[in-house]
């Protein structure tokens, strides 16, 4: 019988990425992943999975690629594929572009915005339409949908007034938008907004 001991040096990096990315902020897995990547993408393999390493961004995540139409016995789904709304994805559009201008502006590597902060981004992007109000007459909704996926972050919480709530834009962002796609969405976005008031 296998001694329960005998568990793998790298497990605390698989139990990791099967719960959500890791980021290199958590210095002791994130180093044990960079140590075995061979070996975890290899278990993931074995699994059906496909381990993602964005170093320059400094995070990891595991992907499950579609069957194809060939695979006799597709594999059961390891997450539920979760589809945003309009203001969510417009949303994680603002953030993604926030975070592409903070990299060229800052050395920092953290992109924070309190929730008046986030009003202001959305409404320089409506700043010629008058139906703001209506579409984000509740901000909690879109960004409780980006806290979920993890694109968000809840840093810092302000019982009093929520447009204190402070979050952290996570760099994961940048693997659920692309360059390529944040163009395509933003245009097509910026044309739901024009019909909206048409």
């Amino acid at each position: 019988m296998e001694s329960r001991n005998q568990r793998v040096p790298y497990a605390a990096s698989i139990i990791k990425l099967l719960q959500g990315p890791i980021y290199a902020d958590d210095k002791n897995v994130w180093r044990e992943l960079l140590g075995w990547q061979a070996a975890i993408q290899e278990y993931f393999t074995k699994i059906g999975l496909e381990l993602v390493i964005t170093e320059q961004d400094g995070f990891a995540r595991v992907l499950q690629p579609e069957a194809g139409e060939e695979d006799e016995n597709p594999l059961p789904r390891l997450m539920k594929k979760q589809s945003l709304n309009y203001e969510a994805t417009l949303l994680a559009v603002m953030l993604r572009e926030g975070l592409e201008e903070f990299d060229v502006r800052s050395e920092g590597t953290k992109y924070f915005l309190t929730q008046k902060e986030i009003k202001e981004r959305i409404e320089l992007f409506y700043k010629e339409q008058t139906n703001k109000s209506k579409l984000w007459r509740d901000l909690s909704k879109p960004i409780t949908s980006l806290l979920n996926i993890g694109i968000l972050k809840l840093n810092r919480e302000d019982t009093s007034n929520k447009d204190n709530h402070q979050y952290e834009v996570k760099r994961i962002v940048k693997a659920f938008i692309s360059n390529d796609k944040l163009e395509e969405i933003k245009e097509k976005l910026a044309h739901h907004v024009n019909s909206i008031q048409q």
